[in-house]
């Protein structure tokens, strides 16, 4: 009898071991990871060259990952873009050529449809300082870490249809701009009011979105755009932001990227910003986990 009653124990323990378990591995399999883990090399050298030219050699290092969960009506995505390269050029020295951090999250529950109620936040900015002339330290430095450093806090709207186009749309969206650095810290430098003040708070419309094309078997376009309008003060004074990834596949571990961005911030530089980068070299692809939908013809880390 005692036997039996521990048998009956034993199997009513896994049983509920077993129901425990079910919902988190189902939890697990509802996550999708995509990544990209790229080191981009350019070099040039040169010996009595009569056209003449300077020896250099460039790097840039970079992760891009996008972490989602789907399942039922919750979808929750989040995304961590780390980027940071140089170029080292004889007689000049070293000069930066990529620094950037930004990392956001968004989740949404289904109202209809294709569209969720959503509420996310971001950080961008950068690991380093920047200087007037490149990465000059003997210039006047014009960046740093958290200087400035973006933070979005809001709430609105995410129309998602497929795996290929995102848009979010936050018409209550808390923006804030941070100096961290002390050298930076004066009156009008990133809309700064006083000397001193180490942030800048702001409250408006934020849009984003992202678009996925492939363009050929081995050849993908990513597209990122985003626009906030400040309520509190000149909402007329849009921040726009426009970025894209060409990224060409050789095989499965070489690839060429090219990027590009462009932005207008009244309160940085009123002229319009561009940066545009080509590398060829090694890039990782990871994918892992549940399709994000059965409309994943075109994702763009394959």
């Amino acid at each position: 009898m005692k036997k039996l009653l521990g048998f009956a124990v034993l199997f009513c323990g896994m049983a509920a071991a077993q129901e425990v378990q079910e919902p988190v591995q189902d939890s697990l399999k509802s996550w999708s990871v995509e990544g990209q883990h790229t080191l981009m090399l350019n070099q040039a050298a040169f010996s009595n060259w009569v056209g003449g030219g300077a020896n250099n050699i460039g790097w840039i290092a970079g992760v891009n990952y996008n972490l989602t969960y789907e399942q039922d009506k919750d979808l929750w995505e989040n995304i961590v873009i780390l980027g940071y390269g140089q170029n080292d050029t004889k007689g000049i020295g070293s000069r930066k050529t990529q620094d950037v951090i930004n990392l956001s999250t968004n989740y949404g529950r289904k109202i209809v449809d294709n569209w969720y109620a959503s509420a996310g936040a971001s950080l961008l900015t950068q690991f380093g300082p920047g200087y007037e002339d490149g990465n000059n330290p003997e210039a006047a430095k014009i960046s740093n870490f958290m200087a400035p450093g973006y933070v979005n806090l809001g709430v609105g709207f995410t129309y998602r249809p497929n795996d290929n186009f995102t848009m979010t749309l936050r018409p209550a969206n808390a923006r804030w701009t941070f100096v961290l650095d002390d050298d930076l810290q004066y009156a009008g430098n990133y809309g700064l009011k006083n000397d001193g003040d180490s942030s800048l708070f702001q409250f408006g419309f934020l849009g984003t979105a992202q678009y996925k094309v492939q363009l050929m078997e081995n050849i993908s376009l990513v597209n990122t755009a985003s626009v906030f309008s400040n309520y509190l003060e000149h909402p007329e004074r849009l921040v726009l932001s426009y970025g894209g990834v060409l990224n060409m596949k050789i095989n499965k571990y070489i690839s060429s990227v090219v990027t590009v961005d462009l932005v207008y911030d009244h309160n940085q530089i009123q002229k319009t910003q561009l940066k545009q980068t080509l590398g060829v070299g090694f890039a990782y692809n990871l994918e892992n986990g549940k399709k994000r939908s059965e409309n994943k013809d075109h994702q763009s880390w394959k």
